[in-house]
């Protein structure tokens, strides 16, 4: 599961990832400060599952929660307001977490949301003609090239532009990141961080830099930190 975590607090953020990151089979794909930075990432990154505190600057949880369209991700609150709890409830929320949280406690919620997202009826599966990708046209000037999707690195995102890295020369693409990782073989590339996607063929090394993070080095010099849950799922998807 794709978790995203939204609340104001920093040290708030930092042990809710902690958690979340010893319990299997959550990913967490990001943080964000405030109700409006939540929104535009979920509306880009589909999160599965949503930490959301109520009480932030600007755009508060209900009102973020209120304002997701389908398909919704799993929505969890964590706050320290007991009182919000019905108005939590009443935008959809699966559960109602207060601050401190207890470990056994997330661990409840997260399996609340795992059974709820596996009861979810799944997308029909493509066609090996709608998913194979044959060509990405990458752009240099007024120049337009087809690239094999073997040759790509990675996609990086520079505010709304988006480069294609490959070996030899870097391209601007014509697709934002969402588009793109939902266009790409999901076996071959992942999705690392927000503004990136790797091809993980690419990747020649692993590296820890601390409990929590490791370095992959990919051709070219490439380099893109990760956590350490995805660093394992990478090494095990690709069978290293």
């Amino acid at each position: 599961m794709r978790a995203l975590i939204v609340d104001d607090e920093p040290v708030a953020r930092a042990i809710l990832r902690d958690y979340l990151d010893e319990i299997p089979d959550v990913e967490v794909i990001g943080e964000c400060a405030s109700g409006e930075e939540a929104l535009a990432r979920v509306l880009d990154s589909h999160p599965d599952l949503l930490f959301l505190d109520q009480e932030m600057p600007g755009l508060t949880g209900v009102a973020l929660a209120r304002s997701l369209k389908e398909p919704r991700p799993v929505v969890v609150f964590v706050t320290a307001y007991e009182q919000h709890a019905l108005e939590a409830f009443d935008v959809g929320a699966i559960d109602y977490l207060c601050k401190p949280v207890r470990r056994e406690r997330l661990e409840q919620a997260v399996e609340k949301a795992r059974k709820l997202i596996t009861a979810r009826p799944r997308p029909e599966p493509l066609t090996p003609a709608e998913a194979k990708v044959r060509k990405i046209v990458g752009r240099r000037g007024a120049d337009l090239y087809l690239l094999d999707p073997a040759d790509i690195i990675a996609f990086e995102a520079d505010g709304e532009t988006v480069h294609i890295i490959t070996a030899q020369q870097k391209f601007l693409c014509e697709h934002p990141l969402k588009v793109l990782e939902q266009k790409l073989p999901p076996g071959q590339f992942r999705r690392v961080h927000r503004k990136r996607i790797i091809n993980t063929d690419h990747i020649q090394k692993i590296s820890p830099l601390s409990s929590k993070r490791w370095l992959l080095i990919l051709s070219g010099g490439y380099e893109a930190v990760v956590s350490k849950r995805l660093a394992g799922a990478i090494r095990e998807q690709t069978r290293w």
